[in-house]
């Protein structure tokens, strides 16, 4: 059974960067398409960025240039570098893996909290 753990959220200050990984165990999933959704109270789920097997990247406007997914297939894991962080990225990050078009499998979800 697949499964997909998250780790490193936490409170920053505004400006300030985060880490976070998101390790899949039960298979390899390299071929997956991977990324992360947040969800901020009150609101709905967001797309906020994908990466392909092969490294290709897409990203919502709201973090372009601030943020960075990246994967590494040895390892299993997905990260995503988040600078100069804003109180409104303030969410519940959650990564997931897709073959196709609908998510497969989703993490726990990992808490990301910037004061203003």
């Amino acid at each position: 059974q697949v499964q997909l753990v998250e780790s490193g959220g936490g409170l920053v200050q505004s400006g300030g960067s985060l880490r976070l990984s998101c390790a899949a165990s039960g298979s390899n999933l390299r071929f997956y398409v991977m990324g992360w959704y947040r969800q901020a109270p009150g609101k709905q789920r967001e797309l906020v960025t994908t990466i392909t097997s092969t490294g290709s990247t897409n990203y919502a406007d709201s973090v372009k240039g601030r943020f960075t997914i990246s994967r590494d297939n040895a390892k299993n894991t997905v990260y995503l570098q988040m600078k100069n962080l804003k109180p409104e990225d303030t969410a519940v990050y959650y990564c997931y893996a897709r073959l196709h078009i609908t998510p497969d499998y989703w993490g726990q979800g990992t808490q990301v909290t910037v004061s203003s």
